[in-house]
């Protein structure tokens, strides 16, 4: 899923929920405000919980040692800090079990997935 296709479902969710109240233009500006302020947060290092979705951290990984791919020699990779997401037990739980959302159309995840799989192929 593409950041369009993602306002594009945010879009169809909210006009589903509340009706034509909010243009695909202004869904785009949320989204983009959304993620903008999970890129401020990582950027000041702040933890961002969401929950029932999980948590968006930074995470300092140390120096190790790896091998170039072309000529197998060692390569020494500095520390450095690292953006990391930690999905939440709900989340989870859903991708294992590959239940749908709550809220979700009856179906409308078993379309999308088939979708998906068909695209693939």
């Amino acid at each position: 899923m593409t950041k369009a296709d993602l306002v594009e479902r945010v879009t169809q969710q909210i006009s589903r929920t509340a009706g034509p109240m909010i243009s695909k233009k202004d869904c785009a500006r949320v989204v983009d405000a959304f993620l903008d302020a999970i890129k401020e947060a990582l950027h000041a290092q702040q933890n961002i919980e969401v929950r029932g979705f999980g948590t968006f951290k930074i995470r300092h990984r140390k120096t190790r040692m790896a091998r170039n791919p072309r000529t197998g020699s060692p390569v020494e990779v500095s520390a450095r800090p690292v953006p990391v997401f930690k999905p939440s037990k709900e989340l989870r739980a859903m991708v294992a079990d590959l239940l749908p959302l709550d809220g979700a159309e009856p179906g409308s995840w078993d379309d999308d997935h088939e979708e998906q799989e068909m695209r693939q192929a």
